[in-house]
């Protein structure tokens, strides 16, 4: 990076394309990794502007104090997150208004788990801004990041990611730019098999979770994972790598296409077979 300098409330480089100017982020997407990310970056003295697609029932109360809503993309902003993975359409918009508004020289790092990078850059003209990453709830909290370069990335914009992703305090790997990276989709297959266990009423919930936590050494069962990540997002990349890949490895759970329509979720499944084993 030459003369570039990193602090906990600042982000100095040169002034090549999609190098970092300034440190203002904005965020715009799905809650709650708008929030996450956020509080992510307030937490490391950016200046950080947020905006959903669609508004929480309850507007958070941020811890950082440097963070604001921005119904319209603010000036002079350094770098973009795009987190969305259930509306490819929203998130096209989402990408296109920011290349029209960004300064030329600011980089996009968009979540690539339903749709590559690289044909999220086709959509705008500025190509070499944009990075793939993955990102779906609660995967902050893992101290490693997935980043995809696209066909059209210059080393400037790399570089500038790798450095935006230190800053946060994260570690970050580079992995083919693929549907669903590396750890989403073998997290959602995981979660799709548990929930053909459950369809075939193999086990409950809980006893599945204690099996693959005990038995595996995993740190959260499939049950416990799915709950926190959210339904809708778990479908949304077992979709996308179906649609990508066309192998029936990716099908998906009929019980787990029901609960992600319907916003049920497993704690109504163990109450069904529950009831089912009692009669």
């Amino acid at each position: 990076m030459g003369s570039a300098k990193r602090t906990k409330k600042q982000l100095t480089v040169s002034k090549k394309p999609s190098k970092l100017r300034r440190a203002r982020v904005y965020i715009v997407g799905e809650s709650p990794m708008v929030e996450e990310y956020a509080e992510l970056c307030g937490a490391h003295g950016f200046e950080v502007f947020v905006e959903w697609n669609e508004q929480p029932q309850m507007i958070p109360t941020f811890t950082a104090l440097t963070i604001k809503r921005a119904r319209t993309i603010p000036s002079e902003i350094s770098l973009a997150l795009e987190l969305t993975n259930t509306d490819l359409d929203r998130k096209r918009k989402n990408i296109q208004n920011l290349d029209r508004a960004l300064p030329h020289t600011s980089a996009i790092v968009s979540s690539s788990v339903i749709v590559t990078a690289t044909e999220q850059a086709s959509w705008i003209n500025h190509r070499n801004r944009l990075i793939g990453m993955s990102a779906l709830p609660t995967l902050i909290q893992k101290p490693l990041v997935e980043v995809a370069p696209t066909v059209f990335s210059p080393k400037e914009t790399i570089e500038v990611v790798q450095l935006f992703f230190r800053s946060v305090g994260k570690e970050l790997t580079l992995v083919q730019d693929r549907v669903g990276m590396v750890f989403p989709r073998i997290l959602c297959q995981v979660i799709n098999e548990a929930s053909f266990a459950l369809q075939e009423q193999i086990t409950t919930p809980q006893d599945l979770d204690t099996a693959l936590k005990l038995g595996a050494g995993y740190p959260q069962g499939p049950v416990e994972w799915a709950d926190r990540i959210g339904m809708k997002q778990v479908y949304a990349v077992l979709s996308a790598l179906q649609q990508d890949l066309q192998e029936d490895r990716y099908r998906i759970s009929p019980l787990l296409t029901q609960l992600a329509r319907g916003g049920a979720w497993w704690k109504h499944a163990q109450r069904n077979l529950q009831e089912r084993q009692e009669r």
